[in-house]
Formats: C-alpha cells, structure tokens, sequence
C-alpha cells in the first residue's frame, strides 16, 4: 500500500515556526519537529532510493540525519541580514554521487506552507560550472531543446532564477538559446499543494516528476562531463 509520510501536522508546526523563530521556542518543541517534519521526511527519502536508482544509478538518497539529503533546519546567518536561526520550511536534495569532487545538479524537494515544490537542476553554479554548460549549450542546442521544450516538460515545469540582462560575453546575440545562454541558474520546477504533501500520492508524484524532469538532469551532467 503506498506510504503517506507528512500530515497537517508537518505543516502546523512550520506555521508555528515561522511565528515563533527563535532557540527557546524551538527547544520547547524539538519533539514535535522531529516527529512531525523530520523522521517523515527521512523514511521518505529512504522510500524514494529504489525508485530514483531506476531513473539514474549515480544519485543518491541518503537518509542520514546530518550529512544527507535531508537540509538542516538550521540556518548559517553569519552573513546573512536576516538573523532567524531556524528555516519555516523542509527540504531535500538527491545528489550526484560525485558531488563532492564536481559540481553537480540535483534533484530537489521543498515542503513548506503555502510554498510546496519539486524540480532539479543546478542554482547559483559556480563561475566554471556556468561557463561549461554555456559551452554545452552553444555546442548541444538540439540536445537541450529534447530535454527543455517537450510537451511532458512545459506542461510542468518552469524555470527559476536569475538571468543576465545582455547575452554572455562571446555568444552571438541571435544564437537560438540565446534566452537559455543568458541564465545565471539551471534550475526547474513545479509547485503542488499542501493536500498532496500529506497523502499517499506524494512518493508516485515525487517519482514521475524526477523522470520528466531528468532529461535536463542529464544534459547538465553532460555539461560537467559527470555520467548519468
């Protein structure tokens, strides 16, 4: 029988959160964070290895409590204007096994009130990660229009982020992707409602999603010469 993993208790307590975000609050309630958000996000994730094995062998669903694909709630406001120390939100990426060595896109779920999505891709890559899947763009354009501009695609997924207002230094302004050349993040996705999250659609969605969004995936890993 399929799995339900969150209930609205997941998301009451993240309402709670976002009202209430300081250490002594969250302290109060630790208990109900991990029995609401975060083993039900861990035995989910544990839940979607065999599935995502089926569509790439060379990512990874970790469900380590630290160190996997679980983010943590906790967020690094050591440079940040915002100084809230915990994150109104859960989320998880699964990863490249070679992710530590090579920038790699991921796919990616966000479980948050009023703000519940799923997609992959790479956000915010780095200055030589940008500049090879610029490469592999110019280069690969029938490749990239397969992966991006199918039916299957455009009927769920939008890309987000930010773009350059001109086109990069070295590419012709009239190439075909040019649209495409002018982003400074890869990265896709699609919202779904708070009443998916909490049934037992959640595992199936999560799995077909990956798969209409993986043909990106892989030409992005194409780009950073990773295997898929």
């Amino acid at each position: 029988m399929p799995s339900t993993y969150f209930t609205p208790a997941t998301f009451k307590f993240l309402r709670a959160l976002a009202r209430n975000n300081n250490r002594e609050w969250f302290l109060k309630h630790k208990a109900e964070y991990e029995r609401d958000v975060r083993d039900p996000f861990l035995q989910l994730i544990t839940d979607v290895q065999a599935p995502l094995a089926k569509i790439s062998k060379h990512f990874r669903a970790d469900p380590r409590k630290n160190g996997g694909s679980l983010f943590r709630i906790y967020r690094d406001t050591r440079f940040s204007g915002d100084k809230d120390p915990y994150k109104p939100w859960a989320s998880a990426r699964f990863f490249h096994e070679r992710r530590h060595e090579i920038p790699a896109p991921s796919f990616y779920l966000h479980v948050q009130p009023g703000d519940c999505f799923i997609g992959g891709g790479m956000w915010h890559p780095e200055a030589d990660a940008l500049k090879r899947i610029r490469a592999f763009l110019a280069d690969n354009p029938a490749a990239w229009k397969r992966a991006t501009q199918s039916k299957s695609f455009g009927e769920h997924f939008e890309f987000w982020g930010e773009s350059l207002s001109r086109p990069p230094r070295g590419y012709d302004p009239e190439h075909e992707l040019i649209g495409d050349l002018k982003r400074k993040d890869f990265a896709a996705g699609e919202g779904f409602e708070e009443s998916l999250a909490c049934s037992a659609e959640l595992l199936p969605f999560m799995v077909d999603r990956y798969k209409k969004v993986a043909p990106m995936i892989d030409y992005l890993c194409a780009a950073q010469e990773l295997d898929f």
